[in-house]
């Protein structure tokens, strides 16, 4: 690390591979030998996993520990969210934490006849080190701070994609939005850098960018949610995007269609800067009269087809912000509630109604620019 102001392409961190934990480490070890009599071949996730909790379970005896001592005793990732907290995630995301939670479970279950013939490495029972919690300690630890760095296939794993690193040090540094890095493995020194592509001044954390993800992924993959994420947004369902429009209008189901043929059913958002293209894009369809129907095409490709048709979208879309501002609302009010009757669940709870607030600040911002918009028309 420097120790001075670190200018666009300075090398933030170099680290040599030997440094680096990944599958070729695990099958030097002691665990190489029975990767490789198991079948059906383990996956390059399991063969890290196992070695970590191995590792963990040694203690003192690992030459590991220093690395391990300052990983997280434990993750914030929805997958380690209590059932009830989980609940109060907004849907598109509960949906995926769900998912999230059953492949862990499967990975587990699937996981446990190899966690048995590794007995003989062993006093103890198996059973009691190799955990439902254990693994899932390990796989956190890999999804949330892995970097990536392909590996060659190899016969002993199983044909997944081998690219997953653990980079002791490196791992430390924390991600920002607002700031550019370039990283990958280089192939001439054998080491890991993070070169970075914005200045920092002297006396400044140094950050690093996991990548230009919305709040919803990176509480999912990470474990955290930023404060001012400028690709955070807010998702809008297909039952919510039909929710205050006629029933009446007999073309609803065809309008619906051509947006699912089209793709643009899905990714529709209310960002910092208003409702995406997109959304208004998909609302502007639904809004067409009887009579401008066969104008559909035009609208996609982003024509204006009337002022009434104009008009119409932002007032559906200023309908479902203030619909949502009402349930960010309610939703926060219930996380204060819970706040002060859940003591244990605090932390779990104040990552949620972080996220809410994001999510109202957004909607606040949205509803603004689309009163804005609306002065055109009035």
């Amino acid at each position: 690390m420097s120790k001075t102001s670190l200018q666009a392409g300075q090398m933030i961190i170099s680290l040599p591979e030997s440094c680096l934990l990944t599958t070729d480490t695990v099958i030097r070890s002691y665990l190489g030998a029975y990767i490789a009599k198991w079948q059906p071949p383990p996956s390059p996730l399991l063969a890290l996993c196992t070695f970590l909790v191995s590792e963990k379970h040694a203690g003192n005896q690992s030459p590991w520990k220093p690395y391990l001592e300052v990983l997280p005793k434990a993750y914030t990732c929805p997958v380690c969210l209590e059932p009830e907290v989980v609940n109060l995630l907004p849907r598109p995301l509960k949906a995926k934490a769900r998912e999230q939670r059953t492949r862990v479970r499967e990975f587990f279950t699937s996981s446990r006849g190899f966690f048995s013939s590794l007995q003989p490495l062993f006093s103890q029972a198996v059973e009691s080190i190799f955990s439902h919690s254990a693994l899932l300690w390990a796989w956190c630890t890999v999804n949330t701070r892995a970097v990536y760095m392909k590996r060659p296939p190899r016969p002993c794993l199983s044909a997944e994609p081998d690219t997953y690193a653990l980079a002791p040090y490196l791992d430390l540094l924390n991600h920002s939005p607002h700031v550019q890095v370039k990283a990958a493995f280089n192939e001439e020194t054998r080491c890991y850098e993070i070169r970075t592509a914005t200045s920092c001044r002297k006396h400044e954390e140094v950050f690093i960018c996991y990548g230009p993800h919305d709040n919803h992924r990176l509480l999912l993959e990470y474990g955290f949610v930023p404060v001012r994420n400028p690709h955070a947004c807010v998702y809008v369902s297909e039952d919510t995007l039909v929710k205050y429009l006629p029933s009446t209008d007999k073309q609803m189901n065809k309008k619906i269609s051509i947006l699912k043929d089209h793709d643009f059913i899905e990714n529709l958002t209310f960002g910092w800067d208003g409702p995406s293209w997109r959304l208004l894009t998909a609302l502007k369809l639904l809004c067409l009269e009887a009579e401008e129907f066969t104008c559909w095409k035009k609208v996609l490709l982003g024509e204006i087809i009337s002022d009434t048709n104009e008009k119409t979208s932002l007032d559906i879309a200023q309908k479902i912000c203030h619909y949502f501002i009402e349930e960010t609302n309610a939703v926060l009010q219930k996380v204060s509630h819970m706040k002060n009757e859940e003591s244990a669940l605090i932390n779990q709870l104040t990552l949620v109604e972080t996220l809410w607030t994001e999510e109202l600040k957004i909607l606040q911002a949205s509803a603004e620019i689309l009163t804005s918009l609306q002065t055109a028309f009035t």
